[in-house]
């Protein structure tokens, strides 16, 4: 092995391998440094999304996610309660996309199969956590756990605490919210417990909204928690919140919990010199609405292959107006329409249900709130 490459991906989760594998299919070298000693196995993010679906049949993963995944063609609004306020069907979408669902499938199933369709001129260094970055010479050097480590351009899809973003000296301006986020898995048939649920529901309430979402092997159940209570405390309650959104009549079956604190921020800039920053790394949001790693896989393709345009001749400029798109869409798309889904979930807004309704009696208006909320028109170009 040597300590230099191309192109230097850091991270090997969802963003950073689509990226490598965008890459390498144009035939250019690149390596992948992942902290860990093996691929992350958290399942933070659970829904793909129709234009995201799109990008990995291009990349010919596709089919092996989807015989991993479930196919959700619809979901719904529902009040805490009671009965649904909408179903909105995403084959309204029929004639923008070959794909008018959602796939249901953790992104822990994803990366194995990414990984496993890196060509050979990509390679995925494991135990190689990246501590920092120098960008003072002609060409960047990453400080590893291995030593330094030199390429062309780096790609950052570090997370959230990207060592590369902090290294640059990139400002990650935003908010957090004022409550965390409890994600429970359960293993329970959720859809016999509540008739009628959709395999992904968004649950209005003003005190506790919730969100519903099935996966290949558990339903998940989404709660707003007290910032600063102990976790302790939350994890010790989680049976009794649970009995309130359904009663089993017994102890709900719980595989496994966790808190984490959301925010929403976005960095100043996607490109600086060489090094590019995209998904978590450069931006975050609320996990309302499953725009997060589905906006970082769009970063990934869309910047990885402006990258290697460059690398075939093409002037910067295009990197730098595709780099400039997806700060963007970061922020007018992402972050205001998942911000705006927390805002409504928690809110007493009869009109907006009123709109829901008629949104979902309507397949015109249908069709052009699903292509925003699930990411479609921010892949137009600008006029």
């Amino acid at each position: 092995m040597t300590d230099r490459a191309t192109v230097a991906v850091v991270g090997a989760g969802p963003v950073g391998l689509t990226a490598a594998l965008t890459l390498a299919r144009r035939g250019i070298q690149v390596t992948v440094l992942e902290q860990g000693d093996e691929l992350a196995r958290e399942s933070r993010a659970s829904t793909f999304h129709p234009p995201t679906l799109e990008m990995l049949q291009r990349l010919a993963v596709l089919d092996a996610l989807l015989d991993k995944g479930i196919v959700a063609r619809t979901f719904q609004y529902r009040e805490r309660g009671g009965g649904a306020i909408a179903t909105l069907d995403l084959g309204v979408l029929a004639q923008d996309t070959p794909f008018p669902f959602r796939v249901q499938c953790e992104q822990s199933k994803l990366t194995p199969i990414l990984l496993d369709a890196l060509p050979g001129n990509a390679e995925v260094r494991f135990g190689h956590q990246v501590d920092g970055i120098d960008t003072s010479a002609t060409e960047p050097v990453l400080d590893t756990a291995r030593g330094p480590f030199r390429a062309e351009w780096v790609l950052a899809a570090d997370g959230a605490h990207s060592a590369v973003r902090r290294g640059l000296g990139a400002e990650f301006e935003g908010s957090t919210y004022p409550e965390r986020f409890l994600v429970a898995s359960v293993e329970e048939d959720l859809a016999a417990a509540l008739p009628g649920i959709a395999p992904i529901n968004y649950v209005f309430d003003p005190r506790e909204w919730l969100v519903l979402l099935r996966t290949p092997e558990h339903w998940r159940v989404l709660l707003p928690t007290p910032a600063d209570s102990p976790d302790h405390y939350e994890l010790r309650r989680l049976p009794t919140r649970l009995a309130a959104v359904a009663d089993l009549g017994r102890p709900w079956r719980v595989a496994h919990a966790s808190l984490y604190r959301v925010h929403q921020r976005v960095t100043d800039r996607f490109r600086f010199g060489r090094v590019v920053l995209m998904g978590d790394a450069a931006h975050v949001n609320n996990p309302l609405g499953g725009l997060g790693m589905n906006s970082g896989i769009h970063d990934a393709v869309t910047l990885a292959t402006a990258l290697a345009d460059v690398l075939d001749g093409a002037p910067e400029s295009g990197l730098d107006v595709a780099a400039e798109r997806r700060r963007t869409v970061a922020i007018e798309h992402v972050q205001r329409t998942s911000h705006d889904n927390w805002n409504r979930l928690r809110g007493h807004d009869d009109s907006y249900r009123a709109q829901l309704r008629e949104l979902a009696a309507d397949p015109a208006a249908a069709r052009a709130y699903l292509r925003r909320s699930c990411l479609l028109d921010s892949l137009e170009p600008q006029r």
